[in-house]
């Protein structure tokens, strides 16, 4: 059975979105060459780009013999768009859900406490 193409980052993917919001735009080789260590080949970086491309995270334009990738979703919409799927997936689209969970099995400092506090005074 076919694997279901997920709407969110896999570790890897997230890897190579992070080297391309870092330089705003990079060809194949040099992402490859910005990832700790030799970690990943040439043609894996180019799949995982191909699926980004198909997954809508980023776009290409041909330059000379070389394609140069960009973001087309920023790390903050990224960052919404998983919040969105755990909301959905695992927790009843229910904000509270979530957070009353990150407030039971989280160790928050006073500081983040106090951050929450005044966030939801806020929204009010």
């Amino acid at each position: 059975m076919a694997r279901r193409k997920s709407p969110t980052l896999t570790e890897v993917e997230l890897e190579l979105m992070e080297v391309l919001w870092q330089k705003g735009e990079a060809s194949v080789g040099e992402i490859v060459e910005a990832l700790p260590e030799e970690r990943l080949a040439y043609s894996s970086v180019l799949t995982v780009m191909r699926i980004l491309e198909q997954k809508g995270y980023v776009t290409h334009e041909k330059e000379g013999r070389a394609f140069i990738y960009r973001p087309i979703v920023d790390r903050q919409q990224a960052r919404k768009n998983v919040v969105g799927y755990l909301l959905r997936r695992f927790f009843d689209n229910s904000p509270e859900l979530l957070v009353v969970n990150l407030l039971e099995n989280e160790n928050l400092s006073q500081t983040e406490v106090d951050r929450l506090k005044r966030l939801i005074d806020e929204a009010r």
